[in-house]
């Protein structure tokens, strides 16, 4: 589907480092938003006070992501007495990440600010983002330094989950960091041309490369509602990860193709010894069994890992458009 078209590029993304001092810049604001009529005006309000008092002009893109809760109308309702506020309301769900490209799609700040709507990422953060941004760095990314609210599992998990990325995929994503970031406009056009489905921006975002730093930050408690982000959300997301930007997971199906060969190789002198000098623990098919169990195991996690990859390949070649909007936002608006 067409994109609607945006404003040719500003003069920071041609700007040599260091040199960010152009004031009435426009700086956009994307806010993914499902189910979050309850957080929904706390963040105009804690958004407009950060901003309202500033030197930028600016913009906050609220993407409903196909809500079922009266975030829809609240939005727009929003649009409607504030000209900040451009709504892109989506035909259905189409997921957090995808719904953070349509903000990326339809921004046409000069510094792109992606924040979530529970209010755990401050918008009184932004400022500090925009600083660095006005040093010379294209990608400013929020570190979590502390992380309040979340349970013991949710906490281990993520860290598993940051570390294990790390190590095995192809670019260096850094550690504690979320969709929370700070993004140059020559960073957003570079994203914009990457048009795959199963989308991991935090990678996505380190891949391209430029300049980076990160702010650390305290992480709060979810305002209101419940998380959009359950384990089985996380897990896929995980997979997505991995998936984007590593090839271990094939790799790892080979690992365990040799393991079990040399298994078998040191395995067949062995029994052949001890059915020799009449070994009883040898005789019967409890052997046999386990080691046909064993290698069908392997198998069939190779073949799934094969068909994740596959599955990624077929959702490519079918071209469909990633996302459907049922409300464009307007060409006008965002300016001070």
């Amino acid at each position: 589907m067409a994109r609607t078209a945006r404003a040719p590029k500003t003069a920071s993304a041609r700007r040599p480092a260091g040199a960010r001092a152009r004031p009435r810049e426009l700086v956009s604001i994307i806010a993914p938003i499902f189910n979050e009529i309850d957080n929904l005006p706390e963040l105009n309000r804690r958004v407009q006070a950060v901003m309202g008092s500033g030197s930028y002009d600016w913009e906050l893109l609220l993407v409903d992501d196909g809500s079922t809760d009266g975030s829809t109308e609240a939005i727009l309702a929003l649009a409607r007495s504030d000209e900040h506020i451009r709504p892109i309301v989506f035909a259905r769900n189409f997921g957090h990440q995808i719904a953070v490209t349509a903000g990326l799609d339809h921004a046409r700040g000069a510094a792109i600010v992606i924040i979530d709507a529970d209010l755990q990422d401050p918008p009184e953060l932004i400022p500090d983002l925009l600083a660095k941004w006005r040093e010379g760095f294209e990608v400013v990314y929020a570190v979590r330094a502390e992380r309040e609210g979340e349970t013991w599992f949710k906490r281990l998990t993520a860290s598993i989950f940051y570390r294990l990325i790390y190590r095995i995929t192809d670019v260096k994503i850094p550690l504690d960091v979320g969709d929370f970031r700070l993004l140059d406009r020559q960073v957003v056009e570079t994203l914009n041309r990457m048009r795959e489905r199963h989308r991991f921006l935090r990678g996505m975002s380190a891949w391209v490369g430029f300049r980076q730093v990160g702010v650390p930050y305290r992480r709060a408690a979810r305002a209101a509602g419940v998380t959009k982000y359950p384990f089985r959300k996380m897990l896929r997301l995980a997979i997505n990860a991995v998936t984007g930007f590593s090839y271990f997971p094939l790799q790892l199906a080979t690992y365990f193709g040799f393991v079990s060969a040399g298994l078998s190789g040191l395995a067949i002198p062995v029994v052949v010894i001890m059915r020799l000098i009449g070994h009883q623990a040898f005789f019967g098919q409890a052997t046999t069994l386990i080691a046909v169990l064993f290698l069908g195991g392997v198998q069939l996690i190779s073949l799934g890992i094969l068909g994740e990859y596959v599955g990624r390949l077929y959702d490519e070649a079918k071209g469909r458009p990633l996302y459907v909007l049922r409300q464009i936002p307007p060409p006008t608006g965002g300016r001070s």
